[in-house]
């Protein structure tokens, strides 16, 4: 039984009593305040300065209508939103995710994650999110501008190198920041590095889109290393078929682990040869073709399908859920643990339900959050910051090598903070805490802000 804090329990109670109804929001503060209790009986400044009631409530929250017109001549409305969540470390730093489930309570648990997994990677970057319920797959690139257009001019105003620097996400990929971007620039008369996941030819930093994946393949690493082991020789099962997947795959099979699995909206796939080489490359196909099936996968390459299933169920020794939050129940990490699965990198945001990781960190599997397995996007996005600002750019070694070192640094902060702590080996309470205590320092020095 977790014990928790008076003052953490009352702040959750409070929280929960005022967005009750924003229930991604409310699972996010569950997983990092249940881990701060540590951390808040020895330092009482914590409580004194009210700073988990700060944390928890963004600085400022942009909603705005966007009308745009489609091909047929028709006015469309969506919802845009940009959440500026903590600015204790720099400036807001968030992706836009453009797609239809996107709602203010999903915004809000991405934005919250991101104030954590920011400060983990050690860069001066805030915690922000934003996007809409536009959905890009099915229009066309006019529409998909019309709608990029109308969304900047929404938001303009309130970004800037210096104040709030989003980037792509679900749905926002090179195409979509180009069309930001050139409209940010129409609009405040200015070239500068207020988006990043550019074009590589206009401010784009090499190694952007293998980011995230690449950064969670050297998390696993690091953390096999603490058992004297490593991705060589590892059988992997992924979820999701997109960017973060794309560069999980290629780390892992370049590190000698073999990945079998696939995933998309349709089933998942088997591939016991593994994922690599040729089969890699039409994962760029795959994602780039509007359609979310993993069948034409299995179609091409004549592998099994299973229809409406999750990959957990595979035999393996490594799990990268890398498709969406909440993917992950229970019942998958039991069929986990009962075919002898060794660790868990979380790819995407919050991807386990929270009793499904209470059961794992029980089991004793290695487990990340990802909000430190994770970070490698966001680090590589604060790359491209820095190579912007000092007109500069970098080969694809020299960002892999930083890139990988953010890496290390975070599984360090992680595994340390948590031997601090009294939970060794903890990599959720390692993560909230570290994540925590930096932010939580800077607003007390910062003041009541």
């Amino acid at each position: 039984m977790r014990y928790v804090n008076s003052y953490v329990r009352d702040v959750l109670e409070a929280v929960t009593e005022k967005n009750g109804w924003e229930i991604e929001f409310i699972q996010a503060v569950h997983e990092v305040l249940l881990s701060l209790g540590p951390i808040i009986e020895r330092e009482p400044i914590y409580r004194e300065e009210k700073i988990l009631e700060r944390i928890i409530e963004p600085e400022r929250t942009y909603i705005f209508r966007v009308p745009w017109k489609d091909d047929s001549g028709h006015i469309q409305v969506n919802t845009g939103y940009r959440i500026g969540f903590n600015s204790a470390l720099g400036p807001y730093k968030g992706g836009l995710r453009f797609h239809s489930s996107v709602t203010l309570s999903i915004l809000k648990f991405l934005g919250f994650e991101q104030i954590f997994k920011n400060a983990l990677t050690g860069l001066p970057l805030g915690g922000g999110k934003g996007g809409s319920d536009f959905n890009p797959r099915g229009k066309s690139d006019n529409e998909i501008e019309n709608f990029c257009q109308s969304f900047m001019i929404g938001l303009y105003n309130h970004i800037g190198p210096n104040t709030d620097v989003p980037a792509g996400d679900i749905g926002v990929g090179t195409r979509e920041i180009g069309y930001l971007f050139g409209q940010y620039k129409r609009l405040k008369n200015v070239f500068e590095g207020v988006l990043t996941g550019k074009g590589l030819d206009w401010g784009g930093s090499l190694m952007r889109q293998e980011a995230t994946g690449y950064g969670a393949a050297y998390f696993a690493e690091e953390m096999f290393k603490t058992r004297g082991e490593s991705i060589d020789g590892k059988i992997a099962a992924v979820s999701g078929f997109g960017n973060v997947a794309w560069g999980v795959v290629k780390k892992v099979t370049e590190m000698g682990g073999k990945v079998v699995t696939l995933s998309g909206p349709d089933g998942f796939i088997y591939d016991k040869d593994g994922v690599s080489d040729e089969k890699t490359k039409f994962m760029l196909k795959m994602r780039i073709s509007g359609n979310d099936r993993v069948q034409d996968y299995a179609e091409k390459f004549k592998v099994d399908f299973f229809p409406d299933k999750r990959p957990w169920g595979v035999k393996c020794d490594i799990a990268f859920p890398c498709a969406c939050e909440n993917e992950m129940d229970e019942n998958d990490v039991r069929e986990l643990i009962r075919n002898g699965c060794l660790c868990v990198t979380e790819g995407s945001n919050m991807p386990l339900k929270q009793k499904a990781a209470d059961l794992i960190i029980s089991s004793k599997i290695l487990y990340s959050p990802g909000k430190a397995s994770n970070a490698g996007g966001v680090a590589c996005s604060g790359l491209e910051m820095v190579q912007n600002s000092t007109k500069m750019k970098w080969t694809s070694e020299e960002v892999d090598r930083r890139l990988r070192q953010v890496m290390t640094d975070i599984h360090r902060r992680c595994v340390e903070t948590a031997e601090e702590y009294g939970t060794p080996e903890n990599y959720v309470n390692g993560a909230n805490i570290a994540g925590f205590k930096r932010v939580a320092n800077a607003m007390i020095d910062q003041g009541a802000t």
